[in-house]
């Protein structure tokens, strides 16, 4: 009882911190609280002990797919090649073409917007996509005097939706593909299809949601966006198609993934460095690449799959497989992940329901497995805990003095959400 307990109050207090102290201060820098509560409960849990270090260390060593410390490094390594191609200009470059083509026309702006955030999506992040055109919509919207609240949701649910369609696109695929043994192709066939109507589904329903501030003509004007440097976007591009290819056959290859990214990534730095070296050019990207990488999920997913560990021992997943009870796999676990995502965020509600989905029957467990998948995208847009993304959104808003409450943020997820939830599970149970 006292591993749960620790666990409950840790995943409320996070709560807590994510709506009122977001942030910490320390002098001029400024310091997210979710990881440092996380990181908190965690060396409580330890220090308690209520989980047995020789598991952690296991856990940590282990030559396994669901190696946390291996599913740290895929997911950090493609997400610090989307962010070089965003510090060369990439992104930005991209946003601006969209709105040049939409021409004044705001229904065709919010349609191309929701198609480019998609695309970019399955090949990068959605965290990256999300930190990079938020911005460019807010200060859209601001000089052109029209809402930013269309675009701001469309761009959003179209990052955590498209996320599915690849096993990279989200570090919960990563968990949950690696805990099952799903490979990257694998995973591709079933979740096309899902992944699509899904993301087809969310797009009408806010067609509907928005239809009549879509009707008003605006008159902008775009900007001028250019490459900051050809050459560097060539060598970005290079790496990240080489690398998503590289992923695609890495089973057959008998490669991991992990070691794929890796190479990627570190083949892009050594690439840049030596062309900056020849241009006696100091790497600037590179240093902001480095910056800006996401390092604070280090500690989080960390501390949370220690929390998770301790619950395991003391008999938790067999309670919630239980509770579950012997429903269709792919609505039981698709709908539990969902809200389970809600309440503890969707990285800690991935590691907890890996061992849930093991006690299953063998013929059960892949349904569940990517049923859970489905949750843990699609419950980033029902409120700000469900994922990470949902917590810098807010930020980012906040920061732009775009005004978007919490509850804002439930009522239109909810409207989206729930219809591409049925969506996306219905699909999925047809191809399974």
């Amino acid at each position: 009882m006292i591993a749960i307990l620790i666990a409950a109050v840790t995943c409320l207090v996070m709560i807590c911190s994510i709506f009122f102290f977001p942030h910490l201060r320390l002098g001029k820098r400024s310091i997210d609280t979710y990881w440092l509560v996380a990181l908190a409960g965690a060396l409580i849990t330890v220090a308690s002990g209520q989980v047995d270090l020789a598991a952690i260390g296991r856990a940590l060593v282990a030559d396994t797919s669901v190696n946390p410390l291996k599913i740290l490094i895929l997911f950090l390594s493609m997400t610090l090649i989307s962010v070089f191609l965003d510090e060369v200009g990439f992104f930005h470059y991209l946003a601006h073409r969209t709105l040049a083509f939409a021409n004044g026309h705001q229904f065709r702006l919010f349609a191309v917007l929701y198609l480019t955030v998609s695309l970019l999506t399955v090949f990068t992040s959605n965290d990256i996509i999300v930190l990079t055109f938020t911005p460019f919509i807010c200060y859209l919207a601001k000089n052109e005097h029209i809402s930013p609240t269309p675009y701001l949701i469309a761009e959003f649910v179209a990052a955590n939706t498209m996320s599915m369609m690849f096993v990279i696109g989200n570090p919960t695929n990563i968990y949950i593909a690696s805990s099952y043994g799903i490979d990257f192709f694998s995973y591709f066939k079933v979740m096309a299809l899902p992944t699509l109507a899904a993301s087809l589904t969310a797009f009408l329903v806010l067609c509907l949601l928005f239809h009549r501030s879509l009707r008003m003509p605006t008159h902008v004007e775009p900007e001028s966006s250019k490459i900051k440097s050809k050459p560097l976007l060539v060598i970005g591009l290079a790496d990240l198609v080489i690398c998503t290819l590289l992923l695609v056959f890495s089973s057959y290859l008998d490669v991991e993934m992990w070691a794929v990214s890796l190479a990627a990534v570190t083949a892009l730095f050594l690439l840049v460095g030596l062309y900056c070296l020849v241009r006696r050019e100091s790497p600037e990207e590179l240093k902001a690449t480095l910056k800006r990488g996401p390092w604070q999920l280090v500690p989080f997913m960390l501390s949370m799959f220690v929390l998770v560990l301790s619950l395991s021992q003391v008999g938790v997943p067999e309670w919630i497989e239980a509770d579950l009870g012997e429903g269709h796999p792919v609505f039981a676990y698709g709908v539990a992940s969902f809200l389970s995502a809600n309440l503890i965020n969707n990285i800690p509600m991935s590691v907890l329901f890996c061992p849930v989905i093991g006690k299953l029957p063998v013929m059960s467990q892949l349904p569940a497995a990517y049923a859970a998948i489905v949750g843990s995208n699609l419950g980033a847009y029902l409120t700000p805990i469900g994922a990470l993304a949902g917590i810098m959104w807010l930020s980012l808003l906040k920061n732009h003095g775009v005004k978007f409450r919490c509850l804002d943020f439930i009522r239109y997820g909810a409207a989206v959400a729930l219809p591409a939830l049925a969506a996306a599970l219905f699909s999925l149970s047809l191809v399974l």
